[in-house]
């Protein structure tokens, strides 16, 4: 009897091609596939980590009068309170106690995002899992009862869709808004990273830091409703003090820093990616079983459709790890908050002192553009497979043997810094990308 592909096989065929077609788009992965199990695997985030220790009675978390946990969750997490960022558009749920002179801070690392409101109800945050991709939890600013960060899963009414490119995820988004600081999105939105023009970026935001002549859309509302799409943006350019525009003594610093924004930008998506292309390489492999079992062939061999997909997505991964299509710097960049000279001060570098975190803010925001996420846990996460295909073809860019014009932002001697800098920082790396021996 002729063999017939089932309703299920077609149907698994059907999915992979719409997850890769529409993966910068609208595809949002579903959380209850049986690869993903979103809601049911158990996560060791730095977050569900820390509660674990406090559990113990390793961790006590002390409350302050003026910002709650905040300051020790901070501690305990190893975030710094230079990378606070401020944004006043009501654009969280916490909206009603959010406006241009009560703003929300953030503050974040490689691996988690604490956002605090003044007066607020809770601590909000996101931390990244190595595998399951960020996991949202909020921790009640109550001192009458131990501390214990509960899950949310809520929040991915917002933040799982096809801006966080279909996976749970986090997302920065530029917004018009009014004086109160509700967003006229009849004029639209951006939702941006490192690729994004600076005059789209951060509308709804407070920055501070000096800039040049080119231009933002922070610390500026519409003032004429009929004129959405038009920012009042007097002596919004070049702020170095915000004292203007609300009460800065109420917050951890003064500032919203510029280079803080610029990191916090990169990161977002380069997190959300990670995720994506685990995901997307644990249900390829996941889906290929099936159909190996349907097909009879053997189950250890990826197919041509699986590896295509997995490979598909590591590609989009390198382009942005690498910095292609970043929007170049106009004019040098400075920040106020001390950031910027903090930020590459433990990071890991070569024996020439070069690291990935050494900031460039003259054209680019990185000195050398590669992506220092490559060296978090959710990185090394990724499924073994896709992981190798990223070294795979970061190898072939760097030594040059993929010399392609989308990839014409790094120069020779970029590409030499970057491959020397992993070499002698980066645990993990195939054989391969040592060199040869006499």
């Amino acid at each position: 009897m002729k063999w017939k592909p089932s309703a299920v096989v077609l149907g698994i065929v059907a999915a992979a091609t719409l997850a890769w077609g529409e993966f910068g788009g609208s595809y949002v992965v579903p959380l209850d596939h049986s690869a993903i199990q979103y809601a049911e695997l158990p996560v060791h985030d730095p977050v569900a980590r820390l509660q674990q220790r406090i559990a113990a009675g390793e961790v006590k978390l002390e409350y302050s009068q003026n910002h709650g946990f905040l300051p020790a969750v901070l501690e305990a997490l190893g975030v710094p309170k230079e990378s606070q960022v401020l944004v006043f558009s009501k654009t969280s749920f916490q909206a009603p106690r959010i406006a241009p002179r009560l703003p929300r801070a953030i503050y974040f690392n490689d691996a988690v995002s604490v956002g605090w409101v003044r007066g607020g109800d809770v601590l909000e945050l996101a931390a990244v899992d190595p595998k399951q991709g960020v996991i949202f939890y909020t921790m009640e600013q109550d001192s009458s009862s131990p501390p214990r960060f509960e899950r949310r899963d809520t929040c991915l009414q917002c933040h799982h869709s096809g801006v966080t490119v279909g996976v749970p995820g986090l997302l920065v988004r530029s917004v018009y808004p009014e004086p109160t600081g509700m967003p006229l999105f009849q004029a639209g939105s951006f939702s941006t990273d490192h690729r994004s023009p600076l005059h789209e970026r951060w509308g709804g935001w407070y920055v501070s830091g000096t800039h040049g002549k080119q231009t933002h859309m922070g610390n500026a509302v519409v003032r004429d409703r009929q004129r959405p799409g038009v920012l009042d943006s007097r002596d919004a350019q070049n702020v170095t003090e915000l004292a203007n525009y609300f009460d800065t003594g109420a917050y951890l610093t003064p500032h919203s820093d510029i280079v803080a924004l610029l990191m916090f930008e990169h990161q977002v998506r380069m997190t959300n990616l990670i995720t994506r292309v685990g995901w997307e390489a644990r249900i390829a492999i996941h889906d290929d079983a099936v159909i190996s079992k349907a097909l009879g062939r053997p189950e250890n061999e990826l197919g041509e459709s699986a590896l295509r997909r997995i490979h598909d997505a590591a590609e989009e991964l390198l382009e942005y790890m690498l910095f292609t299509n970043e929007a170049p710097l106009a004019d040098p960049v400075a920040g106020v908050s001390g950031l910027a000279e903090s930020f590459a001060k433990d990071a890991p570098k070569d024996s020439k002192g070069r690291s990935l975190r050494d900031l460039d803010l003259r054209t680019r925001l990185l000195r050398y553009p590669c992506s220092y996420l490559i060296y978090t846990e959710s990185f090394d996460g990724m499924p073994s497979v896709v992981r190798d295909r990223v070294y795979r073809r970061l190898w072939q860019v760097l030594n040059g043997e993929d010399s392609s014009e989308k990839f014409a932002n790094l120069s020779k001697d970029d590409r030499t810094a970057i491959l020397e800098i992993l070499r002698e920082t980066k645990q993990g790396l195939p054989d391969y990308w040592q060199p040869a021996r006499n």
